[in-house]
């Protein structure tokens, strides 16, 4: 069949004298930089939290499936799709690479998870925890200053333009601590949220617990044929109300509709059981 489009994931790729080799999510993000960019600059090398890689070179190959597809419905002509590990960490350091390709930029880690050269862009201390404020347009900036009770920094020329900020980074750091180590976390999310971008600092089980992942519908009850029901986050995907879920189903759950789909006789499929074929 002509029009048939296959996908194939792997660690290094099907071409290359790394073809054969055995290649896992960690080790693209120590290979390619991951490591180098996560933590702490006094920290040692250190992985992101998740098999981040696993997970985008997953979603590249459905998109590359999805591409092939519609290629050969309109062509009539199939194709193979090849995603590997290595290729999709490192393309997806994205401008970081961009910029050391072309301007030999080396990133280093910068401390309280800051941005690279967004200022005010990181951690910073509460009361009693941490809060993540990101003016990562200027229109940010004063806003900020004005709900932390320094309007003054606005017009302070040291701090006038990103460039400014960046340069004084550290002194800035210090002087946003000091004035938002005056309140709660809680109460600078409630002052700040809407005018400027900012989180709060929570664990997974924490994160699962806002009430507004249920008020919108980010989590689903399912049930597996014979279990007990159970809750899951449903795709980011919205499709117009299309977009309900079903629990994954047994081993061989479809193999007999598969086989007919692909003309197979109940005679065909009741000896592919006689002889543990499926």
């Amino acid at each position: 069949n002509a029009a048939i489009v296959c996908a194939h994931c792997s660690g290094y790729g099907r071409e290359g004298p790394r073809r054969e080799w055995p290649g896992y999510d960690y080790l693209m993000q120590a290979e390619t930089g991951y490591f180098h960019l996560t933590g702490e600059p006094e920290a040692p090398p250190t992985r992101v939290g998740m098999s981040v890689v696993d997970f985008m070179a997953g979603t590249y190959m459905a998109l590359g499936l999805v591409a092939g597809v519609l290629s050969a419905r309109s062509t009539g002509q199939g194709r193979d799709i090849d995603v590997n590990l290595y290729d999709t960490a490192l393309y997806n350091l994205s401008y970081l690479n961009t910029w050391a390709l072309n301007s030999g930029y080396d990133p280093l880690r910068v401390p309280r998870s800051a941005h690279v050269s967004l200022v005010p862009c990181q951690l910073y201390r509460t009361s009693d925890g941490w809060i993540y404020v990101m003016c990562n347009k200027e229109k940010f900036w004063p806003e900020l200053c004005e709900a932390v009770g320094r309007p003054d920094l606005a017009r302070d020329p040291r701090f006038a333009t990103y460039a400014d900020r960046l340069d004084r980074r550290d002194e800035l750091t210090v002087i946003l601590d000091e004035a938002l180590s005056a309140r709660t976390s809680d109460a600078w999310l409630c002052e700040l949220r809407g005018r400027v971008p900012v989180a709060p600092i929570r664990t997974p089980r924490a994160a699962l617990q806002d009430s507004r992942l249920e008020a919108e519908e980010k989590i689903e009850t399912l049930a597996l044929d014979g279990s007990e029901e159970f809750r899951m986050l449903r795709s980011p995907i919205r499709a117009g109300g299309n977009d309900a879920s079903r629990a994954c189903p047994p081993m061989g759950h479809d193999t007999v509709e598969i086989l007919q789909a692909a003309g197979y006789s109940a005679e065909d499929i009741a000896g592919f059981r006689e002889r543990s074929l499926i």
